[in-house]
C-alpha cells in the first residue's frame, strides 16, 4: 500500500468510502458485487466495515480496527433511489477510487472528484438518450423482422418514451407514474395507426417500443442476488420488477380499453416477412442503441455493441442446435467469462462486457407479454406458456451467469 490509509483523519477516510458506495449504487452495481467492492476498498483504507445494501438504500457500519473495540464505531443509514446502468460514470468510479488507492490522488481530492460526477446531462446526452430509445424500439422490431410500418412505429412510440423519460427527470409525479404513462401513450399510438393506417402486429410493436423499460435485467439481477443468499435485496429487486411489469401492463391496458369505448378497432395481424440482413442490420443498430442508453463512453461503444452482439448472436446460434434454453445459458456462461476476463486484463469494470452482453436474452419482454395476454382474455391459463418460458429463461441465464463465474472467477468486484 503506497498510502498510509490508518493515519489518514478517521472521518475523510468513512467520507470518501460512502461516497464511493453511493456512486457505486448510484450506476447500477447489483448487491453483491457493491458490499464485495465496499468491503474491499474499506480493507485498503484500513477500515473494519459491514455494508448492507438493498435497492433503495444501504446500512454502512464501520470501526477503526486501530482503535480499542465500541470506540470508534460508526454507522451510516443511505436512503436511495434504485440505480441506473451508467457504464461511463461506473467506470470513472472505478478509475477514482483505483487513483485514491494507488495514492495518485488524496482522499480529499477523490471525494471531490466523485461529487463532480453528479453533474446532471447536458442537452447533447439527453438528445442521444431520446435517440437511443428510438434505435432500441427499431432495432428490436428489426430483430423481431417484423414489417417495416412495424419497426417504423415502434421507432417513433421509442422516441415519444424517450421524451417522456427525459421530461420526467425534473418532474416528480411524471416520474412516479413514468411506466404507466409511456406504456399508455405507447399502445395508444400503435392502436391509432393500427385502426387507421394499415394492420400493424400490435402487442409485439407496444413490446418492441417499450423494450427499454422492460425489467428484464432487474428480474435477473433478483433472481442472481437470491441465489448469491442475498435474499432482501433480492426479494426487494424482485418486487420491484413486478411493480414495473404490472404498471406497463395497467399503461397499455387503459389504452385498449379507451379505444374499445370509443369504438377504435386496430386491425391486427401476424405478419414477419424481412429477410436475413434486415436481423444482421438491426442488430448492429441495437448494439450501438444500448451502447447511447447505458451511456458508455465513446472510446467503449465498439465494445458495448460487440457484447451485445455476441450474446444475441451465441444465444441464437446455439439455440438453434440444441434448444433455446441451452443457447441463453450457453451465451450468459461466455458473456460472464468475458467480463470477468476484462476487468482482469484491463483493469476495468466487467460490466462494461457483462450488462450490454446479457441484454438481449433477459426476460422482461415475455414476462410483460405474459400480463398483457392473460389481462386481455381475462384467462390466467392463456399466460401459462409465456410464463413458464419465463422461468426457464430466468434459471438459463443465472446458471449461465454461475458458471461463467466458476469457468473464470472475477478479480474485481465491478
Amino acid at each position: 500500500m503506497s498510502r498510509p490509509f490508518p493515519q489518514e483523519a478517521y472521518a475523510a477516510r468513512i467520507a470518501f468510502l460512502v461516497e464511493l458506495a453511493e456512486h457505486l449504487h448510484m450506476y447500477g452495481t447489483t448487491g453483491p458485487r457493491l458490499e464485495a467492492a465496499i468491503e474491499m476498498v474499506a480493507h485498503r483504507l484500513g477500515l473494519e466495515c459491514e455494508p448492507w445494501t438493498n435497492p433503495t438504500g444501504m446500512v454502512l457500519s464501520f470501526s477503526d480496527p486501530m482503535r480499542p473495540p465500541g470506540d470508534s464505531d460508526a454507522t451510516r443509514v443511505l436512503r436511495l433511489p434504485p440505480g441506473d446502468n451508467d457504464l461511463g460514470r461506473l467506470c470513472d468510479v472505478d478509475r477514482i477510487a483505483e487513483d485514491v488507492l494507488a495514492g495518485r490522488l488524496g482522499l480529499a481530492e477523490g471525494h471531490a472528484a466523485l461529487r463532480a460526477l453528479d453533474r446532471p446531462l447536458s442537452r447533447r446526452q439527453s438528445a442521444m438518450q431520446v435517440m437511443g430509445f428510438g434505435l432500441v424500439a427499431a432495432g428490436v422490431g428489426g430483430l423481431l423482422r417484423l414489417p417495416w410500418l412495424d419497426i417504423a412505429t415502434a421507432a417513433v412510440i421509442g422516441l415519444v418514451i424517450g421524451l417522456l423519460h427525459v421530461a420526467a427527470r425534473t418532474r416528480p409525479r411524471l416520474r412516479e407514474a413514468g411506466d404507466a404513462v409511456s406504456a399508455m401513450v405507447a399502445a395508444s399510438i400503435a392502436i391509432l395507426v393500427a385502426a387507421w393506417v394499415a394492420p400493424l402486429n400490435l402487442n409485439t410493436v407496444i413490446i418492441s417500443a417499450l423494450i427499454v423499460l422492460m425489467p428484464g435485467l432487474t428480474l435477473t439481477n433478483a433472481i442472481n442476488e437470491l441465489t448469491s443468499q442475498h435474499l432482501i435485496s433480492g426479494t426487494a429487486r424482485f418486487a420491484g420488477a413486478v411493480a414495473i411489469m404490472i404498471m406497463l401492463t395497467v399503461g397499455t391496458m387503459v389504452a385498449m380499453v379507451a379505444a374499445d369505448m370509443l369504438g377504435i378497432e386496430p386491425q391486427v395481424r401476424a405478419w414477419r416477412p424481412q429477410p436475413d440482413w434486415v436481423e444482421w442490420c438491426a442488430l448492429a443498430v441495437t448494439g450501438f442503441a444500448f451502447a447511447v442508453l447505458f451511456r458508455a463512453k465513446a472510446r467503449d461503444y465498439p465494445l458495448v455493441a460487440a457484447a451485445a452482439a455476441t450474446g444475441y448472436l451465441v444465444s441464437r446460434t446455439a439455440g438453434q442446435a440444441w434448444g433455446a434454453e441451452f443457447g441463453i445459458f450457453l451465451a450468459a456462461l461466455v458473456i460472464t467469462a468475458a467480463g470477468n476476463g476484462y476487468a482482469r486484463w484491463a483493469w476495468r469494470p466487467g460490466a462494461v462486457v457483462r450488462v450490454p452482453g446479457i441484454i438481449l436474452m433477459v426476460p422482461g419482454s415475455a414476462s410483460v407479454r405474459t400480463l398483457i395476454t392473460s389481462v386481455q382474455q381475462q384467462d390466467l391459463g392463456a399466460g401459462q406458456t409465456a410464463a413458464m418460458a419465463v422461468v426457464n429463461i430466468l434459471l438459463a441465464i443465472v446458471a449461465g451467469l454461475i458458471f461463467g463465474n466458476l469457468l473464470l472467477p472475477a478479480r474485481r468486484s465491478l
